[in-house]
């Protein structure tokens, strides 16, 4: 990637926090009732048996109650959310063909030019709906599969019946049984036996109206042998009520298959985001979650790994920066079902401004996974007086061989580095910025050059909006 591409990404990160005249050729009205998911399942014209799927799913979150653990959900006004719009009338193969205000947008973002310099796909949901995708045509060759959860469900039937939901059931969570009422847009990903993507596949999804609930739900499936990294950008603007993200996400990893999930938020802090991200992993497979939560004024996410194959390997690497009226409740679940499986999880964060950062992580180890091997690394930064920062870790084994290792620490930020950063000619910002570089790069080093630019670039932003 050039230089000048570099620049221009850096300088549209600070133009995410933007808001566009609404735009919808269909909208269902505030609130949820059965009347609104058989509308949603209407309107997107489902077989029978997506639409039964949706209904009960609807009534088993009826029966859910919020979470008594972790952030206060107390804010969500259920009644208030408008649970589906759609804001262009068909799906677009070219960005010029993209409603203006929809346009603008992606422009302004950056991701019509990033398409051009090194993705192998891409897909844009805007709202409820993915309003342009596009896969190169060598990878459309080899087999591999990449769109958009609606167009699966009409075309791919066969292989959709046979995973949604299996990973994460409705009654899973009362989020996850909210997505199975109303889940619309997200990605579809299969890679066939032994095709090997090159370059990411990449989706970014945008909130841009008030009081909004965007569900999307996503499927990767890498058959045996196959090697993916799919990416994910979230943004929206900030407005002064509430609005909802509650998506779903299940991958499946299937002997040998290698699968890697990037994730760089940066939702206003007007937005719940509510997410379960679960993996299952055959023998000798691989799954990477790296996951980084900048924004959001409440984020509850614990991507988990099932290793069900011997010799299956699951990563957790997250990044939480927790700023004024946030709180970042992230962490990992990693369960040992096989034997000579392995885990590594990495949970890096940083409060300021009376934010708060808190680790919630299970790591289990079941009768059969003799031999086992587990890593959980947990590092918090504070940068001031008035945040705050926990680690919530549950550890349950059933086998006395294997080995387990946890380690967890808290700091503040250096002063002496600070005044000798600033004696250097620095700003205090700057200076600042540069040591929590330096705190997340062990985390960062792992996700592709363009991302970390853009992560590195936000977390800068932060720092200098907290010092002067």
């Amino acid at each position: 990637m050039t230089q000048h591409t570099n620049t221009a990404r850096a300088q549209v990160t600070q133009t995410h926090d933007f808001a566009m005249p609404e735009v919808f050729v269909a909208k269902t009205e505030r609130g949820l009732d059965e009347h609104v998911v058989a509308k949603i399942s209407a309107l997107k014209k489902e077989p029978a048996w997506m639409r039964a799927r949706r209904i009960n799913a609807y009534n088993i979150f009826k029966e859910k109650n919020l979470p008594t653990w972790g952030a206060d959900l107390s804010g969500i006004k259920f009644d208030d959310i408008i649970y589906y719009l759609r804001a262009t009338d068909e799906q677009k193969r070219s960005w010029e063909d993209l409603p203006p205000e929809v346009k603008e947008t992606y422009d302004r973002i950056g991701v019509p030019a990033h398409e051009k310099e090194w993705l192998a796909g891409v897909s844009a949901q805007y709202e409820s709906e993915v309003v342009y995708e596009s896969i190169a045509k060598e990878l459309a060759a080899q087999g591999v599969i990449f769109c958009d959860m609606d167009t699966a469900v009409r075309e791919h039937a066969d292989l959709v019946r046979q995973y949604f939901g299996t990973l994460i059931p409705d009654s899973d969570n009362t989020f996850a049984a909210l997505n199975g009422a109303v889940w619309s847009g997200g990605s579809f990903v299969y890679v066939p036996k032994g095709v090997k993507v090159t370059m990411p596949l990449q989706a970014y999804f945008r909130i841009n109206t008030e009081r909004f609930g965007q569900f999307e739900r996503t499927l990767i499936i890498a058959d045996e042998g196959a090697d993916v990294h799919y990416m994910e950008g979230c943004t929206a603007p900030t407005y002064g009520s509430a609005s909802l993200h509650a998506a779903v996400v299940e991958v499946f990893a299937a002997p040998g298959a290698r699968v890697r999930y990037t994730t760089v938020q940066n939702w206003s802090t007007n937005i719940y985001n509510l997410v379960t991200k679960r993996a299952r992993a055959a023998a000798d497979a691989s799954v990477t979650w790296v996951d980084c939560n900048l924004g959001s004024g409440v984020t509850m996410k614990y991507p988990a790994v099932h290793l069900v194959g011997a010799r299956a390997r699951g990563e957790v690497l997250s990044i939480a920066l927790a700023g004024a009226k946030q709180h970042q409740d992230a962490g990992a679940k990693m369960l040992h079902l096989a034997p000579y499986t392995t885990s590594r999880i990495v949970s890096k964060s940083i409060s300021k401004g009376g934010g708060r950062s808190s680790y919630r992580g299970l790591v289990f180890v079941g009768k059969d996974a003799h031999h086992a091997r587990s890593s959980v690394q947990c590092d918090a930064l504070l940068l001031d007086d008035i945040s705050r920062t926990d680690t919530y870790p549950t550890i349950d084994t059933h086998t006395r061989n294997a080995t387990v290792e946890h380690e967890a620490s808290v700091e503040r930020i250096d002063e002496q580095r600070v005044f000798y950063l600033m004696s250097r000619g620095l700003t205090e910002a700057r200076a600042r910025g540069l040591l929590v570089n330096g705190f997340i790069e062990h985390v960062a080093k792992e996700i592709p050059f363009e991302y970390a630019i853009e992560l590195y670039r936000l977390i800068n932003l932060e720092m200098e909006n907290s010092v002067g």
